[in-house]
């Protein structure tokens, strides 16, 4: 199946307009679907290579323009031939895409980086809103004194490896139908590192760590919320023999107020008053994280109404200098149960604003006020 027969946009299912990042996408999904190492259908190694063909010539801005222009004609002979010209075979295709093949040049070893570390923290409702430090103890793996990380006696030093020659990575070459392939793997001698420790040290026993404790002071922003995470880079373990650290990622947890909820930046809170209080007016005390507050019931207020106390919310994490406010709502509490003074007055009330109101003992009909 050759890509002359076929739109090379098309082989890529990808429209004219396409960007190099959708293209690159395009050809990834059908080299995984088509390389002939995972996909056993007869017809697997020509769909590959098509792909392969297409992507050359479209992932050059050079060559697309021209194929754009003049068509395929123009750009033949370039990424059709053997050895798909600019991948320097299918080895580079793979390792382009998926890391699983050598491009020609040797990585060199490198240390294994440490482990990441997560560390559970509990504050208080106040400290997530208005920020605050906190010194934390945890164990973790560092560097060993004794050797400064290498891992080597003191006196000694790491060698080369003898098996992959300082590469940390070994290669097998086979041929297949389309050409060379080289499959990459990691040293199992110096695991990935390049070096070996003959002469371990005594302390960490050619580990290049011990584990000790470790106390830090980690500062929380003020806007914090429940589940939000902390990353301090290079806080985590340290990497054996001498490998970088990992991070450290504090996860925030933060006890409930009893009185105040919390929706992203505003607060809410709850409060009841009478129906007097309603009717007539009164002042009420509110909490806030700044303290309590005075806040004035109108004459009048009516149940499920929402007082807003601007600025008396949560700060924004991201917007220094602005904070979400703090919502009272207020609900009128009827009183389930009356004294005989309290109900006088009250059907005193009901009859001079002309409502029906039911008496003590009465029927259905007096309930309904048709007696």
């Amino acid at each position: 199946m050759a890509t002359t027969e076929r739109d090379l946009y098309e082989v890529l299912g990808v429209p004219r307009g396409a960007t190099d990042a959708e293209i690159k996408r395009a050809f990834r999904k059908l080299a995984q679907q088509w390389h002939p190492d995972v996909n056993k259908d007869p017809e697997a190694p020509a769909r590959f290579k098509e792909a392969s063909e297409a992507y050359q010539i479209l992932s050059d801005p050079e060559r697309r323009q021209r194929y754009d222009t003049f068509g395929r004609a123009v750009v033949e002979g370039g990424p059709a031939g053997a050895g798909f010209e600019g991948f320097g075979g299918f080895s580079d295709i793979f390792d382009a895409f998926f890391g699983g093949a050598a491009t020609g040049s040797a990585r060199r070893g490198r240390p294994q980086p440490g482990s990441d570390l997560r560390y559970d923290l509990r504050i208080t409702f106040e400290e997530a809103v208005k920020g605050t430090e906190k010194e934390i103890d945890f164990r973790s793996l560092a560097r060993c004194d004794t050797c400064s990380g290498s891992g080597a006696k003191p006196g000694t030093e790491p060698t080369t490896c003898p098996q992959c020659e300082g590469r940390g990575e070994v290669r097998s070459v086979r041929q297949t139908m389309l050409g060379q392939m080289v499959n990459v793997s990691t040293c199992p001698r110096c695991r990935g590192e390049g070096k070996i420790v003959e002469d371990p040290c005594p302390t960490c026993h050619g580990e290049g760590r011990i584990e000790g404790k470790r106390t830090i002071r980690v500062t929380i922003p003020a806007g914090i919320d429940e589940g939000h995470q902390i990353r301090l880079t290079n806080e985590g373990e340290i990497g054996p023999r001498g490998g970088p650290p990992g991070s450290l990622y504090v996860a925030v947890h933060v006890a409930p107020h009893p009185t105040l909820r919390r929706d992203g930046t505003e607060l809410y809170y709850d409060a009841r008053i009478s129906i007097a209080q309603a009717a007539l007016g009164t002042t009420i005390t509110v909490p806030t994280v700044d303290g309590a507050e005075e806040v004035e019931i109108k004459p009048g207020t009516q149940p499920d109404t929402a007082i807003r106390l601007r600025g008396k919310g949560v700060p924004h994490l991201r917007r220094a200098g602005s904070r979400g406010d703090l919502h009272v709502l207020v609900d009128v509490e009827v009183p389930r149960k009356l004294t005989k003074k309290q109900r006088e007055l009250l059907e005193q009330f009901a009859h001079e604003s002309g409502d029906a109101v039911a008496q003590p003992g009465g029927g259905i009909r007096d309930k309904l006020g048709l007696g």
